[in-house]
């Protein structure tokens, strides 16, 4: 029997939860979206939105005003939950903080009855959504859960993680295929069902801990490339070697295809995923963990760079200190063109020199019109008042810099964009 689904509900209005919801009322179904920020629940009720994504908008404000989306703070009943909710570190050791997930499973818990489907979407460690079927099942004893019951069971539960690029949300989550890891074959059923309602792409159906382990599998082989091309960069630096003009002629190789070196690697997956299998497989991840480590200590190398540059300044203008030096950052966000700051390098070097660097610290970021409050030293300006600081310091290719003359001043290009030489 095929499942239906009148009413869906999405737990987290973020940057995933907000387009899938978007998504699902566009095909005329009815959405609830969770969300503990009651000013985003507001924000999206008006028919407008919190985040920036292309297209979002119209989606977000359609869905609302033809009364297919609406936001609430309280989980409500419907026929299927998805969760899309943050899943960050503990501390500083990189394990995975699953309390988010666990906190939407209670919420979600009181409203569950027969035959509903829950989906959890959330980037995970392998097992999470064994333990998400743990938390329903200990929140309601009254229910069958995949674990125990199998196929016969009142709740069925899938992992499905997406996989679209900031930028492009909206047409990818119509067109790439979907890894379905159901915790039986009738769950996994039960989430095509409900993802081919919008998806155009495939859905490839597993089990839930290879569906897991795939969505880390993919960002970690990102990962471990982007190590490579980050190390050689810093390679090339001390044998006085243009990284740019190398990768560009080892490129032409008919079987090589070498990434782009950057001043580290950010984003909401890259960055975090891979820790995510060392933290389940320590001993074993060992080519994973040494790409994470090369990546992240990348920003500290950019950081010595301005740091030589201000000295290197200084021994040729003896009447200067380091507080009439004026270091412009060019780029806050993780990746170009878009607004998203989470696990930015650009955004902690900049940090890092605001409180590390006694003068002024500029930052041109043409995707946001105010810094956040705990970037109080950092001053936001434009591509123009930037031009006349002392040393320029490239941390983002957004197209607006890519189209700017390469400013005066001492140049440090983490991008290529500048001084790439291809």
């Amino acid at each position: 029997m095929t499942a239906r689904f009148e009413t869906i509900s999405v737990v987290g209005l973020g940057y995933i939860g907000l387009p899938t919801a978007a998504m699902f009322a566009s095909r005329k179904t009815k959405v609830i979206g969770v969300d503990v920020n009651a000013r985003a629940v507001d924000t999206i009720n008006r028919g407008e939105i919190h985040i920036v994504e292309p297209d979002l908008d119209i989606a977000v404000h359609s869905a609302v005003t033809e009364g297919y989306l609406r936001a609430s703070t309280q989980a409500e009943v419907a026929d299927a939950f998805l969760i899309a909710v943050p899943t960050p570190f503990r501390g500083n050791d990189h394990e995975p903080d699953l309390s988010y997930i666990e906190a939407a499973a209670r919420a979600i818990a009181p409203v569950l009855s027969p035959g509903n489907l829950v989906v959890l979407e959330s980037t995970s460690p392998v097992g999470a959504t064994e333990q998400l079927a743990g938390w329903l099942a200990e929140a309601r004893p009254d229910l069958s859960f995949p674990q125990a019951a199998g196929d016969a069971s009142d709740i069925r539960i899938a992992y499905c993680p997406e996989r679209v690029l900031p930028g492009k949300v909206m047409q990818e989550l119509i067109h790439n295929d979907r890894v379905i890891g159901g915790m039986t074959p009738r769950c996994s059923d039960a989430a095509v069902a409900l993802y081919k309602l919008f998806v155009e792409g495939d859905c490839v159906v597993t089990n839930a801990r290879t569906a897991e382990m795939a969505k880390l599998t993919e960002n970690s082989f990102r990962d471990v490339n982007i190590a490579f091309a980050n190390e050689l960069s810093v390679i090339c630096d001390k044998l006085d070697i243009n990284v740019w003009e190398l990768i560009a002629l080892a490129n032409r190789h008919p079987r090589v295809n070498i990434l782009q070196p950057g001043p580290g690697v950010g984003g909401h997956c890259i960055a975090v995923d891979p820790w995510f299998i060392v933290s389940r497989t320590p001993d074993e991840a060992q080519l994973i963990r040494a790409a994470r480590e090369v990546n992240d200590a990348k920003p500290q190398w950019v950081l010595r760079k301005v740091q030589e540059a201000v000295a290197h300044l200084l021994e040729g203008n003896p009447g200067k200190s380091p507080a009439d030096v004026t270091v412009a950052c060019y780029g806050l966000s993780f990746k170009p063109d878009i607004d998203d700051l989470r696990e930015s390098p650009a955004l902690a070097i900049a940090q890092a020199l605001a409180g590390a660097h006694a003068g002024r610290v500029l930052v041109v970021e043409p995707n946001v019109v105010a810094l956040p409050a705990t970037l109080e030293r950092l001053e936001l300006v434009s591509i123009q008042d930037a031009a006349t600081a002392d040393i320029q310091l490239l941390l983002v290719d957004h197209r607006e810099f890519r189209a700017t003359t390469q400013p005066s001043g001492q140049i440090i290009d983490c991008r290529g964009i500048w001084v790439g030489g291809q």
